[in-house]
């Protein structure tokens, strides 16, 4: 039978319709269920918030609800083994760089494949303080370094283990310092035994450092930005005081697995920048020492290359061979 022309026209509209409804449905179909974010960090803690703010304003965009897991201990290695070894690609690691890059020096043996934390998102900055007592004679980090090298063995900083302190030993080693190690499990512990002068020196979160600084009885020497916070205007950046070996950025992003298709990965990267562009998301996350500073999945991954090439050279320096 034949089809007249304002049919054969009818028709092409219906189906130049149904297609325009398909591709967006195609290009929507990620999430189909409920996304997990598994934190290496606890309740409370800087990311724990962002990622609790994200997933409130994540949920209705996508339909579905976003619960967070928060896996802490073992120097983020418990997190990283439960969010490489669910192979789903609706769980994702929420987490600062620090809890993984420095794994293959710290580790005796890698517990999970590095390539299998794909990049996604950036969240924040983490404003991070080297911090001594009030009580201290220490001013500047020049003061400190000066004190170490006159002193050696006789002054005590707290390690929590991960990337920063990892860091730190390496810049110990390039400048020959003697500074004794005094591990914690525990920040807020190390922060309160800092605030008494039972050791000389930390390196933290301004989150976790803040209420001791704000009761003044921490002094900050610097923060380990490349340059100075908005929140802390007076602090200059390690390099700026004249150690550019500890310009060591606090990274926070959105991580997922090799699985996830890139437009998924696009639209989470392209949802996160969009909920951080809210001024109260802003404000909340500065309360907590973060800088917003939203990025793409090729943004993050470039910083965290950077990162990754800053604990090579550390790694050579100490004479550690990276873990396989």
């Amino acid at each position: 039978m034949a089809i007249s022309k304002q049919s054969l026209r009818a028709l092409l509209a219906i189906i130049a319709a149904a297609a325009c409804a398909v591709a967006p449905a195609h290009a929507q179909s990620w999430p189909q269920r409920q996304v997990k974010m598994i934190l290496p960090l606890g309740p409370g803690a800087g990311i724990d918030i962002a990622a609790r703010l994200l997933g409130d304003r994540l949920a209705p965009r996508w339909g579905q609800p976003v619960v967070i897991e928060n896996r802490p201990g073992g120097d983020g290695v418990i997190a990283l083994t439960a969010f490489t070894g669910a192979k789903d690609d609706h769980t994702l690691l929420t987490a600062p760089s620090s809890a993984f890059v420095h794994h293959p020096w710290t580790q005796a043996k890698m517990p999970y494949d590095q390539r299998d934390v794909v990049p996604i998102a950036r969240i924040s900055t983490t404003v991070v303080t080297i911090v001594v007592p009030a009580s201290s004679p220490f001013h500047s980090l020049a003061d400190l370094v000066a004190a170490a090298r006159a002193q050696p063995g006789k002054l005590a900083w707290a390690t929590i283990t991960g990337f920063f302190d990892f860091m730190f030993e390496g810049f110990q080693k390039k400048a020959n310092l003697d500074i004794a190690r005094v591990p914690y499990r525990d920040t807020v512990q190390a922060a309160n035994d800092l605030a008494e002068g039972r050791i000389q020196l930390m390196m933290a979160a301004y989150a976790i450092t803040r209420p001791h600084v704000e009761a003044g009885k921490l002094r900050i020497l610097a923060i380990t930005a490349h340059e100075r916070a908005a929140i802390l205007p007076n602090i200059p950046a390690a390099a700026e005081a004249g150690f550019p070996d500890l310009t060591i950025e606090g990274l926070a992003g959105v991580f997922g697995p090799p699985s996830l298709a890139s437009d998924a990965r696009e639209r989470i990267a392209g949802d996160v920048r969009s909920v951080l562009a809210d001024p109260v998301i802003v404000a909340r996350l500065a309360a907590t020492g973060q800088i917003v500073n939203p990025g793409t999945p090729t943004e993050l991954a470039a910083a965290i290359a950077v990162q990754r090439a800053q604990a090579v050279a550390v790694g050579e320096r100490l004479g550690i061979k990276p873990a396989q």
